[in-house]
């Protein structure tokens, strides 16, 4: 009879031992999330605990990706009280306490992503663990890459295409092709992450054409493009060596156009000049006959009234 007794006794003792190490229990419903920059997204935490919520105590803190070992106070309640990181002021915020500890976080940014961690405490229960861990990736579309060239555009030369872009999560990809007259895709020299070069020896006139640089990544694409143009500078007289003679002899002949210009002006206007003098003379001596007619025409009768 007393064996049955102290069975029972036995595992009530061990059911109120359990029940006391799994007052409080803190569940994450979610070990990873992702978000775009500049949406919203919720992390949830969930806790189990048989006490009143009178001094429960929650605390959220964010590991950064960029700095993993300086972790941040993201949001707290204790007491009844809610105290916000300065930075995050009107960006966080509880959702359901004191039922779950769930926070909103809006506007993200690419530095909001991290490891979180929800830690709740509510005396006298004890936690077990009474810890919940979070990964939050937030992602951004690459940003307008940036295309350059260097090197020498003569025929036999060589030339360095590059490529760089300042933003973009997950890291975009950087990839170069000939767009035109053919396309062709380009092996591309990575420098660093965010950054890609293609080197092109002994170019040609076939070497001429269009090139774009794309950055890509799971939010979209982006594009720069390169113009080149190989010269051959022996037979080619606009190439670099060809410049010079070209724009002398330009304008050479623009001073000889001029100056013909100028003396077919003076002759015409010489010559309206001469012709202008040589009516004034017919007119002058016109008139001057005509003055002479008058003076023999009326003299007789003049003459003629004096007898008289």
């Amino acid at each position: 009879m007393a064996s049955p007794v102290r069975w029972i006794l036995w595992t009530l003792c061990v059911c109120f031992a359990a029940l006391q190490n799994a007052a409080l229990r803190v569940a994450m419903r979610e070990s990873s999330l992702e978000a775009v920059r500049g949406d919203s997204v919720l992390l949830p935490c969930s806790f189990f605990t048989s006490s009143d919520f009178s001094r429960l105590n929650v605390i959220w803190t964010l590991a950064p990706f960029s700095s993993p070992g300086s972790p941040v106070q993201v949001i707290v309640y204790d007491h009844g009280q809610v105290i916000k990181n300065p930075s995050l002021i009107g960006r966080v915020d509880f959702t359901g306490l004191p039922f779950s500890a769930d926070i909103m976080l809006n506007e993200t940014r690419v530095s909001d992503g991290g490891i979180y961690r929800c830690m709740v405490n509510n005396p006298p229960d004890t936690a077990d663990p009474g810890v919940g861990e979070l990964l939050l990736s937030v992602l951004e579309p690459p940003s307008l890459p940036v295309c350059d060239w260097d090197g020498a555009i003569d025929v036999g030369g060589s030339v360095r295409l590059s490529c760089s872009v300042e933003e973009g999560v997950p890291i975009p990809e950087i990839r170069w092709e000939k767009v035109s007259p053919v396309e062709i895709s380009l092996p591309v020299n990575m420098e660093g992450e965010l950054s890609g070069s293609v080197q092109i020896v002994n170019v040609s006139s076939q070497t001429s054409g269009l090139y774009r640089c794309s950055a890509t990544n799971v939010l979209g694409t982006e594009n720069c493009y390169v113009n080149l143009a190989i010269y051959n500078s022996e037979a080619a007289p606009g190439g670099p060596s060809g410049v010079l003679p070209g724009v002398l002899l330009t304008l050479v002949m623009a001073l000889v156009l001029l100056a013909l210009l100028v003396i077919i002006l003076w002759l015409h206007r010489t010559g309206q000049d001469g012709r202008s003098r040589r009516r004034r003379r017919r007119g002058d001596r016109k008139a001057e006959e005509e003055e002479c007619y008058n003076e023999i025409r009326y003299t007789p009768s003049l003459m003629k009234r004096s007898f008289v």
